[in-house]
C-alpha cells in the first residue's frame, strides 16, 4: 500500500491535512494550491482516481471533491505524520488521591482535545485478607473474598465434586493460613507448585476459588472515567447523523468495551492509534482512538486516551495523550 510515488504521497498528504482542517471534500484546484507544485488539473484528477482505486480516498456523492477513508488516514498517520513538539503549553496535574488524579486527567484530555477523554483507573494488586466457602446446595458453593480494605466480594462456584463442610473449612484454612496478604496472582503460582502435596479434590477446589477471586477482585477495580461525551454534539461528523451519535454514546455506556480497547494499548509502548473501526472493539468507521499507557513507579498500571472522529488533528492528539500519560505517571508515583 505504501508503493505510492512521491507525487501521489504529496497529494494524499495535502488532501488529508486540508480535510482535517476544513471538513469539506477537497477538489483538484484546492489541492493544486495546497501543494504549491505545478500540476495540471488533469494530472491531479488522474492521481486522485488512482488513490480512490486504492481505497485511500472516496468521493461523496454530493461533491466533486474527495475525502480520506480510514485506510487513507492510516497511511497518513503511519508514513506522513510528524508529531509537532513545543506548540502546546504544558498543562499541570497535581498529585492527589488516585481517583481524583484519574478524574482530573479525563477532564484534561477532553478539555485539550475538545473530544472525549477516557482513563482506566490503576489496577491495585489483587490482594485478599480472608477467604471463606459456604455450601449453597449440591456442587454449588458461595466463595466470600475479603480485601485488605474490607471490601467483600461474593461469587457462586459450581464444582464437579460435592464437598463436605469439613473439606470447605480445610480449604479455607489452608488458603488463609498460607496465602492471606498475598496478591492473588502469587497465590495461583504457589498453588501450582504445591498441588502435588495437596489432596486432589481440595487442590481443585482451591484453584477454582483462586480463579473466581481473581475475577472478583479485578472486576471490582475496573474503573473507567469518561469525560466530555457532549463534545461530540458539536462535531459536524456526528451532529448531522443521530445514528452515529447514538452508537458513540452507547459505546461510552458500555465501559467493559472501553476497558478491553484501552487494555490492548497497555501492552504497547508509547502512543497507539486506532482509526475508523480498525479495532473490533470499536466497530465504528467514524471513530478514532489515540491512547497510551501510564505508569506508577515505573510499572504500567493503566491506560488513557482520546476518542473522537476520524477527522481529527492526529499530531495534536498524539501530543495531548503523550503529555497527559506522563503527567498522570508523575502525579501517581511516589518519588
Amino acid at each position: 500500500m505504501t508503493m505510492l510515488d512521491d507525487r501521489a504521497k504529496l497529494l494524499l498528504k495535502a488532501l488529508v491535512e486540508r480535510y482535517i482542517a476544513d471538513g469539506q471534500p477537497v477538489g483538484s484546484r484546492t489541492l493544486s494550491r495546497a501543494t504549491g507544485i505545478e500540476l495540471s488539473p488533469a494530472t491531479i484528477r488522474n492521481v486522485m482516481s488512482d488513490l480512490e482505486e486504492l481505497g485511500l480516498i472516496a468521493s461523496p456523492h454530493t461533491s466533486a471533491g474527495r475525502i480520506p477513508t480510514a485506510l487513507g488516514y492510516r497511511l497518513f498517520v503511519d508514513t506522513m505524520l510528524t508529531a509537532e513538539r513545543g506548540h502546546m503549553q504544558t498543562p499541570t496535574l497535581a498529585p492527589d488521591q488516585p481517583q481524583k488524579v484519574i478524574a482530573n486527567a479525563a477532564h484534561l484530555l477532553s478539555d485539550l482535545s475538545h473530544f472525549v477523554g477516557v482513563v482506566i483507573a490503576p489496577r491495585r494488586s489483587s490482594v485478599f485478607r480472608h477467604i471463606e466457602f459456604l455450601r449453597l446446595s449440591d456442587r454449588r458453593l458461595l466463595v466470600i473474598i475479603v480485601s485488605p480494605e474490607g471490601d467483600v466480594q461474593n461469587r457462586v462456584l459450581f464444582t464437579e465434586t460435592d464437598y463436605s463442610a469439613s473439606q470447605l473449612v480445610e480449604a479455607s484454612n489452608y488458603l488463609n493460613h498460607h496465602f492471606a496478604g498475598m496478591a492473588i496472582e502469587q497465590v495461583r503460582e504457589k498453588l501450582l507448585a504445591e498441588v502435588e502435596s495437596l489432596r486432589g479434590e481440595i487442590a481443585t477446589l482451591m484453584q477454582a476459588a483462586v480463579q473466581v477471586s481473581t475475577e472478583a477482585l479485578t472486576q471490582a477495580q475496573d474503573n473507567v472515567v469518561v469525560s466530555g461525551e457532549r463534545n461530540l454534539l458539536s462535531v459536524s461528523d456526528f451532529s448531522s447523523d443521530m445514528g452515529n451519535l447514538r452508537r458513540a454514546f452507547d459505546l461510552f455506556e458500555q465501559k467493559a468495551q472501553l476497558v478491553r480497547l484501552l487494555d490492548s494499548s497497555a501492552q504497547a509502548e508509547g502512543v497507539r492509534i486506532y482509526i475508523g473501526g480498525e479495532s473490533k472493539i470499536v466497530p465504528m468507521e467514524e471513530l478514532s482512538v489515540v491512547s497510551a499507557p501510564y505508569e506508577v513507579d515505573g510499572l504500567v498500571v493503566g491506560t488513557l486516551g482520546v476518542i473522537g472522529p476520524t477527522r481529527m488533528a492526529y499530531d495534536r492528539m498524539i501530543q495531548i495523550v503523550d503529555i497527559t500519560s506522563k503527567l498522570v505517571s508523575n502525579a501517581l508515583s511516589h518519588k
